[in-house]
């Protein structure tokens, strides 16, 4: 497997844990365009959350979509917030065969933009307007952060080591072709000898965005998440 592929296998898991999290908030049974014009059916006895016109101007998600977001979301989330528990959970059933406990910790701190332990409607259609449907930058900007696991605005060497073990645990032992012990380490390597434009041993957003940008694949690999929903 190349940095390539790993780059590409990151990408489609947090779209398999959104499509998966959706599936499990009840927001992909059947057409998502049917399941609007149901909702409006039933207008007069929907309560519309506050702030629904906020978060109009701050996704790109039409009022209708965000109404069928959040009854989907009340739905399967009485209490109005979705924990960690949660995410291990959506992605232990996806991959039986590894423990993707650590990479669900570390995906559900970006959800948790207040770092308060749970992620509310507000913040999931927030990174959900931006993954779906948001500019380029917007999508590597979410990415970057995932990897900042520190939130200190750059990506060191031990974070990225954490985020790729997490992924291969997450991968478990049924990979092929098999994987070597020192296969985290030398993706960090060529990550970092790909990413750190100035060789300070550190990767900025800037030099993130710039070479990802340079990188055909990752640049497709984004478009994925266009069709989700």
């Amino acid at each position: 497997m190349n940095l390539e592929g790993l780059e590409m296998i990151v990408v489609l898991v947090i779209i398999v844990g959104f499509v998966k999290a959706l599936e499990h908030l009840g927001l992909l049974e059947g057409n998502f365009e049917d399941k609007i014009e149901d909702e409006l059916e039933m207008t007069t006895v929907c309560h519309r959350p506050e702030g629904l016109e906020q978060l109009e101007a701050q996704t790109n998600f039409t009022k209708r979509e965000l109404q069928v977001l959040y009854r989907g979301f009340k739905n399967e989330c009485p209490s109005g917030v979705v924990n960690e528990e949660t995410f291990k959970q959506i992605y232990a059933q996806f991959f039986p065969h590894g423990d993707a406990s650590m990479y669900a910790h570390y995906l559900f701190n970006a959800f948790d933009t207040a770092q308060n332990g749970s992620v509310k409607f507000e913040d999931f259609v927030m990174a959900l307007s931006i993954l779906l449907r948001g500019t380029v930058h917007e999508k590597l900007r979410w990415t970057f952060n995932l990897y900042d696991i520190n939130k200190d605005g750059y990506i060191n060497k031990e974070e990225m080591m954490d985020i790729v073990k997490a992924i291969y645990d997450m991968m478990g032992k049924y990979t092929y072709p098999v994987l070597k012990e020192d296969a985290p380490r030398q993706h960090v390597e060529v990550f970092f000898q790909k990413m750190d434009k100035n060789k300070d041993g550190v990767v900025t957003l800037d030099e993130f965005i710039e070479s990802c940008q340079e990188d055909d694949n990752i640049m497709r690999s984004l478009q994925l998440f266009e069709n989700v929903m």
